[in-house]
């Protein structure tokens, strides 16, 4: 139906296709990108279309002491955050679509008074350019050759039954490498590392000739096979580290030489500039979201069951699959006695053989002497696909360029902040009759945000199920920052 490499495309043709401001400077600034894809199959049709609904870039994330009981704040600015959150938002303008009449390209009626469920055929995929921040990004360094990504290279670099000796190859591999800047770690600058043929060469579908043995030092790929053919994998040595800090309260990392540095499988906070935080990493967010589902509590209102994603595609990157599964599904997967219209989704986790143009490798490697230290871009960038301001701009949790004199009023808030998406869901309500709202919002004194949120019973006991059974240390939301209108 689709492929890792054409969903990842896509999303970077969209992000191409944005204004430049907020993106990183090329050569000196790096990010991350995240997208929503929204996949429909068409009736009594084969085909299927393909729409990035909502793309998000950043990296950073707010102390403490810079969150605001007034929910004007955008708290984690992460690629991932920014991408779900702008999701919400297209969601909440195809939900008001929906019960003022209009049509929606994603929400038709469901069963019982106010319901509203997803249309047949429509799914959502979710796309990140690096694995997610905290457990998933704990990643095994193998000695294995077959488990590092295998450096771009030419077809005429590795030419079938070719006389051309090993030193010549390696040396012209050696310059292209440099010229198209491609890894320049060591194990790509030494002869003796034939592994590196034998994985480049079956990237690229070259296979040694068929004939009698070759001889000794004919064909290094040739040799190469005949060497690994009866070898056993190796075992990893070493780990991608997180920065990540495991939740208080809990175990801490034993900071061991090799792959005994970390603990797998814990609640990890984001870390902040000197300044601990309480946004939990990605990794967590996103198997929190394959329970409770990535539409929220405040849409969980209108909705038959929760919104989960058909498949989650990483970009090229250190990545393991074995880590994105521990880290999104397998700590979850036990969670029993959730209430109806939730479940233990397990998504398809998949990864792409393009790289963002803008991640931190690809940035570090176009970095040019002048241009000053290559660090993370400030700014974080959200796009979705609705009909009234699309796009949104933030730098440090407010709008991208603001004044001083602008902070505290809406001139200074983010689109996708709590309380301008809730204000948005506010709009839902208005647009409805109160005849044909749902149970959750009848008869009750609902006035603030944490009102809201908590009389959607069902998200709620859903979240309590999860929270007890799988991640009992996460940290609870302090109720002062949350009652604003």
């Amino acid at each position: 139906m689709w492929t890792a490499d054409e969903i990842t495309q896509l999303c970077y043709q969209r992000f191409s296709e944005l204004p430049k401001r907020g993106k990183p400077e090329p050569g000196r600034e790096w990010t991350l990108l995240a997208a929503v894809i929204k996949v429909s199959v068409l009736p009594n049709q084969e085909k299927v279309e393909k729409e990035v609904v909502s793309l998000g870039t950043g990296t950073k994330c707010l102390g403490r002491s810079s969150m605001s009981s007034n929910g004007d704040v955008l708290n984690d600015s992460h690629a991932e955050v920014i991408a779900r959150r702008g999701c919400i938002r297209y969601l909440t303008e195809q939900l008001r679509r929906a019960v003022s009449g209009q049509d929606s390209s994603v929400f038709c009626q469901g069963e019982g008074r106010g319901k509203w469920k997803m249309k047949s055929g429509v799914s959502f995929v979710f796309f990140t350019s690096h694995t997610p921040c905290g457990d998933a990004s704990i990643v095994p360094i193998m000695t294995d050759i077959q488990s590092q990504p295998c450096p771009p290279v030419r077809s005429e670099e590795i030419p079938h039954g070719t006389n051309e000796k090993p030193e010549g190859r390696n040396q012209k591999r050696r310059a292209e490498t440099q010229d198209d800047g491609i890894n320049k770690h060591s194990r790509f600058k030494t002869e003796a590392k034939s592994d590196d043929w034998l994985q480049c060469g079956r990237s690229l579908g070259v296979r040694p000739p068929a004939e009698s043995p070759v001889p000794e030092g004919e064909n290094a790929l040739a040799n190469v096979v005949l060497k690994q053919k009866d070898s056993a994998p190796k075992e990893p040595e070493d780990v991608h580290r997180t920065g990540a800090k495991c939740v208080p309260g809990g175990p801490e990392d034993p900071r061991q030489p090799g792959i005994g540095y970390h603990s797998t499988g814990l609640l990890r906070v984001k870390p902040g500039r000197g300044e601990p935080t309480l946004s939990l990493c990605c990794s967590d967010k996103l198997a929190r979201w394959g329970v409770l589902g990535f539409q929220g509590a405040l849409l969980s209102h209108y909705l038959q069951g929760a919104i989960y994603f058909s498949a989650i595609v990483v970009g090229k990157c250190p990545y393991s699959h074995q880590a994105m599964q521990r880290a999104l599904i397998t700590r979850c997967s036990d969670v029993k006695a959730l209430p109806v219209g939730f479940s233990v989704h397990a998504p398809e986790l998949l990864q792409s053989s393009l790289e963002f143009v803008h991640s931190q490798a690809q940035t570090e490697h176009s970095h040019q002497p002048g241009q000053g230290r290559v660090s993370p871009c400030g700014a974080a960038i959200s796009w979705c696909a609705v009909s009234d301001q699309p796009l949104d701009v933030t730098a440090n949790g407010y709008k991208h360029g603001v004044t001083k004199k602008a902070l505290g009023t809406s001139k200074a808030r983010s689109l996708i902040c709590k309380v301008e998406l809730f204000h948005a869901f506010l709009s839902v309500l208005a647009a409805n009759d109160k005849s044909c709202l749902p149970e959750s919002l009848r008869g009750e004194d609902l006035q603030t945000y944490w009102d809201y949120k908590q009389a959607a019973q069902l998200y709620q006991q859903a979240w309590l199920q999860l929270r007890s059974q799988a991640f009992p240390l996460w940290p609870r939301s302090d109720r002062d920052l949350l009652l604003f209108h």
